[in-house]
């Protein structure tokens, strides 16, 4: 039997964003919400995330900047 964290990595093929992609976009936009649109602290959106996936900050922070554009995965032109 597989073990369901082999899995967390893959891209789904709807959108191509993995389990630590998504759980960052649903708490960015939760937390957005609540302050009603202002930016929301790295920190305060860390502990969220945590609270649904195991995440390193280095990984929060690698995730955020891909998202910004600053960064690009291996491969991506």
């Amino acid at each position: 039997m597989d073990c369901p964290d082999n899995y967390d990595n893959l891209p789904d093929v709807r959108d191509g964003l993995n389990k630590k992609e998504r759980a960052v976009l649903y708490c960015l936009q939760q937390t957005q919400q609540e302050l009603n649109g202002r930016n929301v602290p790295t920190i305060m959106l860390y502990g969220r995330v945590l609270e649904l996936v195991d995440i390193s900050q280095d990984e929060l922070q690698s995730i955020l900047s891909r998202f910004a554009g600053l960064t690009k995965l291996p491969g991506d032109r």
